[in-house]
């Protein structure tokens, strides 16, 4: 049971960690990432549970444990939300109630159920179980409702059945019946990891990238480093005999850093290079240049022929390279470094053909499709007809945040102080979102009609 336990506590780990390595700014990978994590984590505090003889740290870790054990519940909930399409109205509504409202408050009875004694106050517990079930049947049901109109098509067969089970699994521990609860917790990982391909697969599709070689490369490169540091701590412990509670703790420690090791090497090396070359800003950026590279190969789908994709998953690509826009390592893996336009572009200048001169190319056609927006009556204004342009090029390419508190307007120019000030006073957030993508379907529709054309 404690290898069992540490394998599915390290999988849970690494697959939580990956999916928010793949974008922290996305609340669907944040969401179900939390919560994979969160799982871990009550695997092995539960395990420490089963270790101690000091009955009152048995118990304060139990009711550790039982926080964290719901959680994940409540992140996937509001992740299959957004697993939802997008086009379906009440999504929107839905999402605000369980952002709002729902979230806080099955967390905060969480809180109230782990640290007290609820045994005189039960409704609170039953509350809890109403809170924590029933959104998870509400989110089934939609799933199989909605199912056709979820994309890709093998998403709404996996949500559907992961969800159930899922469903299952919670309501067998939440319900007080008669039953081994260290091997329901333990069962509800394989659940999980399906959420968590399942919601991988979804963020792939909607990139335009490929998941199988970055998800291999990334579970490989995990165990590895795993085995070779956690392995000298659990040859100790099988030396020793029996399991001590400072050796696994020890042990779960040394597989969790190098686990987020792993995955997090490239930001690691980036912020290594900007201590060590400080002064070496060419060679800082020609390293940087060589990591997005390597960090994109694996998610480039080659398989993907974008001459032939329809209009509307071209709108969704041509979308996510804006959002990217100051991101060379995603803009590297975006199915619009294959365009015709980008081999011509290359070639007239008798650029390399890689992936970072790809992205570089596709930067720079972004920028001028985006100029081309630009209304001919000045270098600001409000007025409908600047809407599409003021939306992509100030947010995007001069790279304002207009609703960050944090800011710093200081260094801006007149135009772009200009443009800050009236986007935050004067346009809300959704409405901006609008904007933005209203123009990436302009900006879409005129590299598309370039590459029939071409």
């Amino acid at each position: 049971m404690l290898i069992l336990t540490i394998i599915a506590a390290s999988l849970a780990w690494w697959l939580g960690w990956y999916l928010i390595a793949r974008d922290p700014s996305k609340p669907l990978l944040l969401r179900v990432g939390l919560g994979l994590l969160s799982y871990a984590l009550a695997l092995g505090i539960e395990l420490l549970h089963t270790m101690t003889a000091d009955l009152s740290l048995a118990i304060a870790l139990g009711r550790i444990s039982t926080l964290l054990v719901f959680l994940p519940a409540v992140g996937w909930t509001g992740a299959a939300i957004l697993l939802l399409p997008e086009s379906w109205q009440p999504r929107a509504q839905i999402a605000s109630i369980w952002r709002s409202l729902f979230a806080p408050i099955t967390i905060a009875l969480l809180v109230v159920v782990a640290l007290l004694d609820t045994g005189s106050i039960a409704w609170i517990y039953w509350l809890l179980c109403g809170l924590v079930l029933l959104p998870l049947l509400l989110v089934l049901v939609l799933a199989i409702r909605q199912r056709r109109r979820v994309r890709p098509a093998p998403i709404s067969g996996l949500l559907i059945i992961a969800t159930l089970f899922f469903g299952l699994s919670v309501a067998l521990i939440l319900l007080p019946l008669q039953k081994p609860r260290e091997l329901i917790i333990l069962g509800m990982g394989g659940d999980l990891a399906l959420l968590g391909v399942a919601v991988a697969m979804f963020d792939a599709f909607d990139e335009g990238e490929s998941l199988r070689y970055d998800l291999l490369r990334s579970l490989i490169g995990a165990g590895a480093a795993a085995i070779l540091f956690g392995g000298q701590v659990g040859l100790v412990l099988w030396l020793a005999g029996a399991p001590t509670m400072p050796l696994t703790v020890l042990l779960l420690g040394i597989i969790a850093a190098a686990i987020m090791i792993q995955i997090f090497a490239a930001p690691f090396q980036a912020r290594l290079d900007q201590l060590t070359f400080a002064r070496s800003p060419r060679l800082r950026q020609a390293r940087a240049d060589l990591q997005a590279g390597v960090t994109a190969l694996p998610r480039v789908n080659a398989d993907l022929e974008i001459a032939t994709v329809d209009s509307s998953e071209f709108v969704r690509y041509t979308r996510r390279a804006l959002s990217h826009y100051g991101d060379l390592a995603r803009l590297a893996s975006s199915p619009l470094t294959r365009l015709p336009m980008i081999d011509q572009r290359l070639a007239s200048r008798g650029a390399p053909d890689n992936p970072i001169e790809r992205a570089t190319e596709l930067k720079a056609l972004l920028a001028e499709r985006i100029m081309r927006l630009k209304p001919r009556t000045g270098e600001f204004g409000t007025s409908d007809e600047w809407r599409h342009y003021n939306a992509l090029y100030f947010p995007y390419v001069v790279g304002l945040k207009p609703y960050s508190r944090r800011a710093d307007t200081g260094v801006l120019d007149p135009v772009a102080q200009r443009a800050h000030e009236w986007l935050a006073a004067q346009v809300p957030e959704r409405t901006l979102y609008n904007w933005q993508n209203a123009a990436a379907k302009l900006i879409a529709a005129d590299l598309q009609s370039d590459t029939v054309m071409g």
